[in-house]
């Protein structure tokens, strides 16, 4: 194997604990739900696995669970922080599959619902064209904000009262679609940001219609490993788009594409998900040509080989950027293609790190 027992796909040796905070911001006179994902005291090893006892949530009418226990114990430590910034109105529970992996390999983990969801922000009936003009430019302002506000709270000793204690000098972010978009404009202003994962992320100037009208500076000054996580079959966000910002980006970087696979396979419940928008009324008339063009998740990857992919790859990028991991250097320098193919998943990397 690459990196020797380096084994980023395998779940960490630390049960998860998991809790709701909120947050409360003065300046915009809002408060933000949090979820933070934590190592566990091993008194609860199993717990997080086993569906009796693991957390349960609910999404609109619709009960989820994740692979975490609710108000655990920490484990004691001091461990980096990781930042997850979820796609445009969706909310701070969509890659749990991805979070309490992270969280099981000694990181805390921390996402909140985005100012369009605590602000409900949705579109609205009869809404004109300058009131969702301002609706969208209200939702883009306030992204980067919104994780400024994430990172105050975290390294708070005030905000977050926890034996599990993050680490101010390793900060590191992923995010999904405009999530991916927020990941790589946070750092604009935000220096604490160490290492970026962008999943299929916004921002190229290729946008199609109903996209949201974001771009990116990359105003940066300064070299944050980054790793862009892709889809082959992105309808939402092309390739074309995602190799654009690559080769924009101004840092050491790698891009590896995930074949047969869609925007919505960084999300959980990949198949559930895919095919509800797929199958929808389209929202708007400018947004009808999406689920036309989004093909059946039969013929695409299963979300189980799609999460394999994610959270493997972005696990050994925060190894190998956030703790200087030198198997998961070697393993990321290594044949990646090979290594996910024999966990059965087919992917192509676009080229080696490069600066």
């Amino acid at each position: 194997m690459t990196g020797g027992d380096y084994d980023p796909f395998l779940r960490g040796r630390f049960p998860v604990g998991v809790r709701t905070i909120q947050a409360f911001d003065a300046d915009r006179v809002r408060a933000f739900s949090c979820e933070i994902w934590y190592p566990a005291a091993a008194t609860y090893a199993g717990e997080d696995l086993s569906p009796e006892t693991q957390d349960v949530f609910t999404i609109g009418t619709t009960s989820r669970s994740q692979q975490a226990i609710r108000d655990a114990a920490a484990h004691p430590g001091t461990y980096p922080l990781i930042i997850f910034s979820h796609a445009s109105w969706h909310h701070r529970r969509g890659a749990t599959f991805l979070c309490t992996h992270l969280s099981s390999h000694g990181y805390v983990v921390a996402a909140l619902d985005h100012f369009e969801v605590a602000a409900a922000l949705g579109s609205r009936d009869g809404e004109t064209s300058a009131h969702r003009k301002a609706r969208v430019e209200a939702v883009i302002a306030n992204r980067v904000p919104d994780v400024r506000l994430l990172l105050d709270q975290l390294l708070s000793a005030t905000a977050w009262s926890s034996d599990a204690i993050p680490d101010p000098a390793r900060v590191g972010i992923v995010g999904h679609s405009f999530g991916g978009w927020t990941a790589l404009a946070a750092p604009d202003v935000e220096r604490r940001i160490q290492a970026i994962v962008a999943l299929a992320p916004a921002g190229s100037s290729r946008r199609k219609p109903g996209i949201l009208p974001v771009t990116l500076d990359f105003g940066w000054g300064r070299d944050i490993p980054t790793l862009y996580l892709v889809a082959e079959n992105d309808v939402s966000l092309p390739l074309a788009g995602m190799y654009e910002l690559f080769e924009r980006t101004p840092a050491m970087k790698q891009l590896v594409m995930l074949r047969r696979a869609d925007h919505l396979h960084f999300m959980d419940h990949v198949e559930e998900t895919h095919e509800a928008v797929r199958t929808m009324p389209p929202l708007t008339a400018e947004s009808a040509w999406l689920p036309r063009e989004m093909r059946p998740i039969a013929e695409l990857c299963s979300g189980e080989q799609a999460h394999v992919f994610t959270r493997g790859l972005t696990l050994c990028h925060m190894d190998s950027a956030l703790r200087r991991h030198e198997a998961a250097h070697r393993f990321l320098a290594g044949d990646v293609e090979a290594e996910l193919a024999r966990r059965g998943v087919v992917a192509h990397r676009a080229r080696a790190a490069s600066r």
